[in-house]
């Protein structure tokens, strides 16, 4: 009943998958809800995870505690939307950075809310801006900036980072790193950029700026996305997909309902011992 109701009303409901806390609801539950954060000015911080993000945080305890500690946490991947559903979480559905930052950058220009791009090769950000006025008249594009290479290794330069921000005084902030240093960056330096809201959203600087394609729609809905990516860059991508992102099946075992207070118990038990 509580599913259904969530559903109904449009609201998000907090889930416990994979050892971490996600947000499941619909696209539209997830736009209004971080729409609404532009205007409460109250700051809150947003990530996504796929297969691969979940591979990561369950072997870096920094990366999972960084995501842990965002307000929202959303399911970017059919086969973690499929994986939930089987695990009894009925209200889940697919939400993408690069579908959703697009659509919160048409909301923030229609309150007169302004927008910073942090993240990609350099131009691309900038370019990604351009692109944003084009399709969304009358956006404020507080700025764009690409980091210099390995910035993360460099506390002056991340400070200097969150520094360029806090100066241009974006409400809305979209982060472009990365996984694990979009999210890493976020949690340490996050609310000393000022946004009102903050995004981790990957790749999707280089969609909004037209340097790569998104997939087809049908292949999105039935999983395939990955694979559309794996063919535009077959040697940067083998090893995750094919390699790294195959733990997911350790992790879906592991962390399956009735096994997972158990993961738990265990490891409290480990850290009373110390």
């Amino acid at each position: 009943m509580a599913e259904s109701e969530d559903r109904r009303n449009g609201t998000l409901e907090k889930i416990w998958f994979l050892n971490l806390g996600a947000d499941a609801g619909t696209f539209n539950a997830a736009l209004e809800e971080l729409a609404g954060r532009l205007e409460t000015g109250e700051p809150a911080q947003a990530a996504f995870i796929n297969t691969d993000v979940a591979v990561r945080a369950d072997r870096d305890e920094k990366l999972r505690e960084a995501i842990c500690g965002m307000e929202y946490l959303f399911l970017d991947g059919m086969p973690l939307v499929w994986l939930a559903r089987f695990y009894g979480h009925k209200n889940v559905e697919k939400i993408s950075g690069s579908d959703l930052v697009p659509a919160l950058c048409g909301r923030a220009a229609q309150a007169g809310r302004s927008v910073f791009i942090l993240g990609g090769a350099p131009g691309v950000p900038e370019q990604a801006a351009e692109n944003l006025k084009k399709r969304f008249p009358g956006i404020r594009i507080a700025g764009a900036c690409s980091p210099p290479l390995s910035f993360e290794r460099s506390r002056q330069m991340m400070q200097e980072a969150a520094r360029t921000v806090r100066e241009a005084a974006p409400d809305l902030l979209i982060v472009c790193l990365g996984c694990p240093k979009q999210e890493r960056f976020v949690a340490r330096y996050g609310k000393d950029c000022g946004a009102r809201l903050t995004v981790c959203a990957g790749a999707t600087v280089d969609f909004l700026a037209g340097r790569v394609k998104r997939c087809p729609p049908w292949m999105s809905r039935v999983g395939l996305e990955w694979f559309y990516r794996f063919v535009q860059e077959p040697k940067r991508l083998f090893k995750r997909y094919f390699i790294d992102d195959v733990q997911i099946i350790r992790l879906a075992l592991r962390y399956r309902p009735g096994r997972t207070e158990k993961v738990r118990k265990t490891e409290g038990e480990e850290d009373g011992e110390d």
